[in-house]
């Protein structure tokens, strides 16, 4: 994709990880994303060797998401305190409080840990902050266009 009035086009979010299909698939099965033709898992037993390497997710629209990138070590931050703080974050929004909950329990199952759900009752913006299953933080919160983020 190419922007206009020279300016580069925004391409991707790119996630380091230890097990690149491994957190490919937990976002796949999160958020429901394709992925890009010739990334998908292998036939059980047969080799993955995208799944060593570099991983692309769709967005609806088709348009590239979501990458992760294979690297040889990548030790997690220790958000909200600690020595390797946060670089960056992951915002997805739901439209209300029931959907909230539902994803809460999806994440989890998929293997995501909660870092802090004590805002998971603010009356003005309901949220849960995770960590996916190499670390990465992420926030699923109430808003009022679920296709908005804070």
């Amino acid at each position: 994709m190419t922007s206009s009035h020279g300016y580069p086009a925004f391409r991707q979010v790119v996630l380091d990880t230890e097990d690149a299909r491994s957190l490919a698939e937990f976002y796949h099965h999160l958020l429901a994303l394709p992925y890009q033709e010739g990334d998908e898992p292998p036939l059980e037993g047969s080799p993955d060797p995208l799944g060593q390497d570099w991983l692309v997710l769709l967005g609806p629209d088709g348009r590239r998401l979501l990458a992760f990138q294979q690297v040889a070590s990548m030790p997690p931050p220790t958000w909200p305190e600690g020595p390797r703080p946060q670089m960056l974050h992951l915002d997805f929004s739901v439209p209300d409080r029931e959907e909230l909950a539902r994803h809460r329990d999806r994440a989890l199952l998929l293997g995501a840990t909660i870092l802090r759900d004590d805002d998971a009752d603010d009356p003005e913006e309901p949220i849960y902050i995770f960590a996916d299953p190499s670390g990465h933080p992420f926030c699923i919160f109430v808003a009022a266009s679920a296709g908005s983020s804070a």
